[in-house]
């Protein structure tokens, strides 16, 4: 019966430790098919969170796109304002000057060749300038009727830049 013993008690630990490898390999295989599982599931969640973000960031392209461009139209619209602002400032420095009868007198001398009573004025002119004048316009001014003269006048007013 010893030896019977022997024998059982080895086929028992063989069959033992059989026993024992194949739930090690089952216990393996669930790991590692929970571990795929996981990554699937990683993988699905990870595909949603690109997802969410992509409609994110196309929902919110338009209003930014509005933002910035609103933001240089602000920008732009203060430069504009500052310029006015400026203009507005020279304006009002012009004004006060007019409002001085020595600026006014000065102008209307200058501008309008106006003199006092009992002065002289004197007016020099350059000859080379008429005969520019004549040469652009064709003809000179004497040479032709006088409401050409006159038609060519408001012409030269509705052109300041010549």
């Amino acid at each position: 019966m010893a030896g019977n013993r022997d024998r059982f008690s080895t086929f028992s630990t063989a069959t033992r430790l059989k026993q024992l490898g194949e739930r090690t390999a089952a216990h393996v295989y669930r790991s590692q098919t929970r571990r795929q599982v996981r990554r699937s599931r990683l993988t699905g969640r990870a595909a949603l969170l690109v997802l969410v973000l992509c409609t994110l960031v196309v929902a919110l392209a338009y209003p930014m796109r509005q933002y910035v461009s609103q933001r240089s139209e602000i920008a732009e619209q203060r430069r504009a304002a500052e310029a006015a602002s400026r203009r507005l400032e020279r304006l009002r420095d012009e004004k006060a000057r007019w409002q001085d009868n020595a600026y006014a007198e000065q102008q209307a001398r200058k501008h309008l060749h106006f003199v006092r009573p009992g002065e002289i004025s004197y007016i020099m002119t350059d000859p080379g300038a008429g005969a520019a004048e004549r040469h652009r316009t064709g003809a000179a001014g004497s040479d032709r009727p006088w409401y050409s003269n006159v038609w060519d006048g408001v012409d030269k007013a509705d052109r300041p830049g010549e």
